[in-house]
């Protein structure tokens, strides 16, 4: 399903705003603008379906720290992985 033009203007709105805060939280703009885009995407896909939440912002912020925590989580293990004994 794809988003309809409230909701894009909205996400389009929104992406500065939310960039801005992965970026403060992560320090790494490549990064924190990589989390953002999947936030987007999830939110372009759900959203249509579930409805835009109370707070569109703090979805997205929340959503792309989480994308982002879960991508350090998994560059972590795989550094002990490699790492030897």
């Amino acid at each position: 399903m794809t988003s309809g033009p409230g909701i894009e203007d909205l996400l389009r709105e929104l992406a500065p705003q939310v960039l801005g805060a992965v970026i403060r939280r992560f320090g790494d703009f490549d990064a924190a603008e990589d989390a953002v885009q999947e936030a987007l995407l999830a939110a372009a896909t759900r959203w249509p379906a579930d409805g835009v939440p109370a707070s569109p912002a703090g979805w997205l912020i929340q959503t792309a720290v989480r994308r982002k925590t879960d991508q350090l989580r998994s560059e972590q293990a795989g550094d002990v992985a490699k790492s030897p004994p």
